[in-house]
């Protein structure tokens, strides 16, 4: 608010300025954390300039986001995905009542057990309301339980006991984009073998195998380390261990403590990773090292899942709580204006 009325006479009499800014956020580009936040700041800077001159119009901010005012939309305000670079392409707020399913015309269940997913998980994936439903507060609940199920009863368990539930859903057939703003507003639960994620998987995997599809992963987080979140890409070259980065929370803060807004913005060649507004990561086609393939320039699908166990977060134990649950507030999905 201070900002305008220092930078109205600034653009009069340098008509020029607003394209210096706009300039300088092209240069300030490359495969590193810092200069992208730069990038942010100046690309904010001259969205004010922008408004300092235009006409007012009326815009229905709630019609556009209807949670944008609730108390729970504070990781919302100042990541500039209202900023007018930035257009909703897809969303899902998850409003409805309690126990019912989430959009059908958005959503699909992946079920099932290992040895599927190929990372020694414990869980059986359902479509059961107890598993995944809305929580009838504008959440939808994934939630990790301990018990046996018809589906899984007499049958060979691929790892584990066979004794956990959980859920996971994807876009696959319904939505998939290539490039843009990708966020999610999430509350992950903590405890050992908990593996809470939001992520995207190349949309031709049905011809084209993982890697060589592409992963995407916006969020993972380890319920034996909630203070730190990760933000990876896999591809061929780089299939276990993937590029990784993550941040951790100062002063012992729990991302369990309350809902985080994951995010991951999407340019050719290049992917920049968020937590609450804040750049911690890229990943560069640039930086690829011999036998390594950038495979991610083409329409990758969303998935939300709560795994239990695999090779990355151990077994749960005695002290894992269940029921577990990640309460999920929104995912949305913003393109840049005129792409």
């Amino acid at each position: 608010m201070r900002l305008r009325p220092r930078l109205r006479p600034l653009t009069r009499r340098f008509p020029g300025a607003v394209a210096m800014l706009a300039a300088a956020a092209v240069l300030i580009g490359g495969c590193d954390v810092a200069r992208d936040a730069a990038r942010d700041r100046i690309a904010g800077l001259r969205h004010v300039v922008a408004a300092a001159h235009a006409r007012p119009t009326a815009v229905d901010h709630k019609a556009a986001h209807p949670k944008a005012d609730s108390p729970k939309a504070g990781g919302l305000k100042g990541d500039g995905s209202r900023g007018p670079e930035w257009r909703l392409v897809w969303s899902d707020e998850f409003r409805g009542p309690a126990r019912h399913r989430p959009d059908q015309a958005k959503w699909s269940f992946d079920r099932g057990g290992e040895p599927q997913w190929g990372n020694h998980e414990w869980q059986y994936y359902t479509d059961r309301p107890g598993n995944v439903s809305l929580d009838g507060h504008g959440n939808l609940a994934v939630t990790a339980r301990h018990e046996r199920v018809h589906e899984v009863r007499g049958k060979k368990c691929g790892f584990g006991p066979c004794d956990i539930t959980s859920a996971r859903l994807t876009t696959k057939g319904k939505f998939a984009r290539a490039y843009g703003r990708f966020e999610a507003r999430i509350k992950i639960p903590k405890g050992q073998g908990l593996w809470p994620a939001f992520w995207m998987l190349g949309a031709n995997v049905d011809k084209v195998t993982w890697p060589a599809n592409g992963e995407i992963d916006v969020m993972e987080a380890l319920g034996r380390q909630p203070n730190t979140v990760h933000g990876t890409i896999h591809g061929p070259g780089y299939v276990a261990q993937g590029i990784e980065n993550h941040t951790t929370l100062a002063r012992g803060r729990s991302l369990a403590d309350g809902f985080h807004t994951y995010r991951v913005d999407w340019a050719p060649g290049k992917l920049t990773w968020y937590l609450d507004g804040k750049p911690y990561g890229t990943a560069c086609a640039g930086q690829l090292k011999h036998g390594q393939k950038w495979v991610f320039d083409h329409p990758h699908y969303l998935l939300l899942n709560l795994a239990v166990g695999g090779d990355w977060p151990g077994p749960p134990d005695r002290s894992t709580p269940f029921p577990a649950r990640m309460l999920v507030d929104y995912v949305r999905v913003y393109g840049r204006v005129g792409r």
